[in-house]
């Protein structure tokens, strides 16, 4: 009954959108579909996958061997040129990845594509440059085409493959083995575990040559502008405050119901109380408020002030800290506030930071 009617309302529709069609475009209407048979993987044959794959990563820390690692990480340490990463397929998406780290670590690298690099792109390399070849056989035929050409560039060349004595091996000037004891592959064909040692073996020598390179956190977080990694290292309290006329302030003489449009209209959720030179002498807040209005009553209400009822000792940060440690700070024991005034070094209130602020920026 469910299809017959799912027929007509296809029917139906056809009719009223496309009309009078040619007998040439007036097409039958297709099958429907039938659901995917559903295949259920039971949770015993997942997690002996997982333990076979961390057995196959063991036997590659097992068995690597690490004269050859230090040998060629203190090569790209030495290189005064441009360190290109190069592969195919798979190792090729290998290679470009650990390319990238490099970059992202302040150290010059890029991806060589072995198509492109035969049609111009070679163009990029020079004898201060070093040539890294990813290849799990080192019998790549794109890879074995490219080594003439860039020896003749006076490239430096390192082959980073898992089969013994192979081409790529044997016409490189290093050679890293990477010990593979098989694929996870039931068919011990298609490249998971021989790409995992891979990147491995590569992200553990960025790290290196970072630590190496004595890398600061400054100029980590200048390659991350726009990630939340670079914002908590490069934003400052001062770049995300309140600043001005978005301040909710008021003078501790102030009444309180007078207040109440500044303290819901600035969106800060307290008022900032200050003195004429604009001294910080404390804060009131939306629960405040409401403590105030559950302590008094009647028209005493109408007759308190701000500075009867505001908390004289609040949680204060300068402009030049960082954006990341206010966010701590209004998260410190022994209860959470939503918001830090910002002063400077005189006591003088210059912005506000809130929480929300901080959120919005990225942190």
């Amino acid at each position: 009954m469910q299809k017959e009617t799912t027929e007509k309302k296809y029917q139906d529709l056809r009719a009223s959108t496309m009309g009078s069609l040619p007998p040439s475009l007036d097409l039958p209407l297709p099958p429907l579909g039938k659901p995917p048979h559903l295949q259920l993987l039971s949770e015993t044959t997942l997690l002996n996958l997982f333990k076979s794959q961390q057995n196959h990563l063991n036997y590659f820390f097992q068995n690597l061997d690490f004269s050859q690692a230090l040998s060629f990480t203190q090569t790209l340490l030495n290189s005064r040129g441009t360190i290109f990463f190069s592969g195919v397929g798979k190792s090729g998406f290998v290679a470009s990845k650990i390319s990238q780290t490099l970059v992202s670590l302040d150290i010059r690298s890029s991806f060589l594509s072995p198509l492109d690099a035969l049609h111009g792109d070679i163009g990029a390399l020079s004898s201060a440059d070093v040539l890294v070849l990813f290849s799990k056989s080192g019998s790549t035929e794109e890879l074995l085409r490219l080594l003439p050409c860039a020896r003749a560039k006076g490239v430096y060349l390192i082959s980073v493959t898992s089969f013994s004595n192979n081409a790529l091996a044997n016409a490189c000037d290093m050679n890293v083995h990477l010990p593979l004891e098989r694929e996870l592959c039931p068919f011990d064909l298609a490249p998971v575990t021989s790409n995992a040692i891979q990147m491995v073996f590569g992200d553990t020598v960025a790290i290196a040559l970072m630590g190496a390179r004595n890398l600061t956190k400054e100029q980590y977080a200048a390659n991350h502008p726009a990630g939340r990694i670079g914002k908590s290292l490069i934003f400052k309290v001062k770049d995300v405050m309140k600043k001005k006329d978005e301040l909710p302030i008021c003078k501790e003489g102030d009444l309180i119901m007078e207040q109440l449009v500044e303290l819901s209209s600035k969106g800060c959720g307290c008022l900032v109380v200050i003195d004429d030179e604009y001294h910080l002498l404390g804060t009131f807040t939306d629960g405040d408020l409401r403590r105030t209005l559950i302590k008094a009553s009647g028209e005493a209400i109408f007759k308190l002030r701000v500075g009867d009822m505001c908390n004289r000792e609040p949680r204060t940060i300068g402009p030049d800290a960082m954006a990341v440690e206010a966010m701590q700070k209004m998260e410190s024991p022994p209860s959470p506030v939503q918001f830090l005034p910002v002063i400077d070094h005189q006591n003088v209130l210059i912005g506000i930071v809130t929480l929300h602020g901080l959120v919005s920026a990225g942190l």
